[in-house]
């Protein structure tokens, strides 16, 4: 009988590692990580958290302007970009911390070395050292793709670079038009920097909600982001004063302080010796993987990002747990992708669980009740910003099969409508709900009328 160094090997320190770690080792197993960069991986260190805290930052001054416009005597100031990312990278600095010491308690051992495979027990570290596992699970994340075929691209940024930058820029084109696109659209318009952003489709946010889509767009637009679709970088080219010239696709061209790139991520399996030793990879990189994230080799599983199954850091987690309780803790257990709530943080936020208007209608007959209005407290002060909201319903067993939800803290809503939704509950579940009033969210239980049916 084989006797190995380990009985599992994770290779990358993010959410679903540390997760599958912690767990494994808390079950009884001897467990090893190996994180080349730093310790919380995506979400940590250039991911959720430091975006999130942009996001806080940049709403400030719109704050400030609307508190002047309810009687308040504020004068307005400049951000002080240096001030903020120091204590950002401090924080940073403390989460990562905890995580480390969250993997210690239960006793994994830490190496901070890039770990590579050599076969399907063993794990080649950085420093030159060789230790076997009877396990090894891979949750290496993803990295920005940024296209190599585009004259200049080496002048761009990707995502993970904006957290190092010194300086605030004074202007960005941010290309793309996925969710980091327009969240980091929305954050450094709202930072004051004077913010464009082009994507080569017809409309953002694609694989949302069509109607939302359109509704965030036109937000974005009403607050100063100029905002092109249908437009792709051309060429690039780096000026003498540092700053960057751009030619669009249409022909239209314009100088930036910064070009983001925030064109989609891939996994990050490139370079670990998995094809070498028989894992199945997809098109793009991604480890392919089974209900219970085993790859075709059998003693190899990965979760998180590097699978490109559903690209969430709670998603990550739960995978990342639901392979420890399955390989350690003797009960087989299956992550569930279904009905998975998300927000996207834009201005305003948009949170959504289960199917859109347009992948319902492609199952079964439904009915569509939306409302888009002026919040009282927009309203009050003559601000014309619209929230909506959406829910998609099965004509025939009555369940609410989407929720939609653009407006302030439409994250915090959604957690709680998600949980609806996830309980198969039903229109008339949401009719029977008092509303509270007054409120934005007391509009999910009082669309009484479809506005469409399908």
């Amino acid at each position: 009988m084989a006797t190995f160094d380990y009985d599992l090997f994770v290779i990358g320190g993010g959410s679903g590692g540390v997760r599958a770690a912690r767990i494994s080792a808390q079950h009884g197993a001897k467990v090893a990580l190996a994180e080349e960069y730093r310790m919380g991986g995506t979400c940590v260190i250039r991911g959720c958290v430091p975006k999130k805290l942009m996001v806080f930052a940049s709403t400030y001054a719109e704050h400030a302007r609307e508190a002047r416009d309810y009687g308040w005597d504020l004068k307005e100031g400049a951000f002080d970009w240096p001030m903020f990312m120091g204590k950002l990278r401090a924080e940073l600095n403390r989460l990562e911390g905890i995580y480390r010491t969250n993997l210690e308690k239960p006793g994994v051992e830490i190496f901070d070395a890039r770990a590579t495979l050599e076969d399907a027990h063993t794990v080649k570290l950085s420093s030159g050292k060789l230790f076997t596992a009877k396990h090894i699970l891979i949750a290496t994340g993803g990295y920005p793709f940024l296209p190599g075929e585009t004259p200049g691209i080496e002048h761009a940024i990707s995502s993970n670079d904006v957290f190092l930058l010194e300086e605030q820029p004074k202007s960005i084109l941010i290309v793309g038009g996925g969710y980091i696109a327009c969240e980091f659209a929305c954050i450094f318009n709202g930072l004051g920097t004077e913010t464009h952003q082009f994507y080569r489709g017809a409309q953002i946010l694609r694989g949302f909600d069509d109607e939302a889509r359109g509704h965030i767009a036109e937000l974005m637009r009403e607050r100063g982001i100029d905002l092109h679709t249908g437009c792709d970088v051309a060429e690039m080219k780096k000026q003498d004063d540092g700053r960057i010239w751009v030619k669009g696709s249409d022909g239209r061209t314009g100088v930036y302080d910064q070009v983001l790139y925030a064109t989609g991520r891939k996994p990050n399996s490139h370079g670990l010796g998995l094809e070498e030793i028989g894992v199945k990879l997809g098109r793009w990189g991604q480890i392919e993987v089974d209900a219970y994230s085993q790859s075709s080799v059998p003693s190899i599983y990965a979760v998180g990002d590097v699978t490109d199954r559903v690209n969430l850091t709670p998603v990550a987690i739960r995978e990342g747990h639901a392979f420890a309780d399955t390989v350690f803790g003797g009960a087989p257990t299956k992550a569930d992708h279904d009905c998975i709530p998300s927000a996207v943080f834009t201005q305003p936020e948009y949170g959504s669980v289960g199917l859109t208007e347009e992948q319902a209608r492609e199952r079964e007959e439904i009915e569509v009740y939306c409302a888009a209005f002026r919040p009282m407290q927009k309203a009050f002060i003559g601000r014309e910003e619209r929230v909506l909201f959406k829910l998609v319903v099965s004509a025939a067993s009555r369940k609410v099969l989407g929720c939609h939800i653009i407006a302030p803290g439409a994250g915090e809503m959604i957690q709680l409508a998600g949980v609806i939704v996830k309980m198969g509950g039903t229109k008339e579940d949401f009719d029977r709900t008092v509303a509270v009033h007054p409120t934005m969210a007391e509009e999910i239980v009082l669309m009484k009328q479809p506005v469409r049916t399908a």
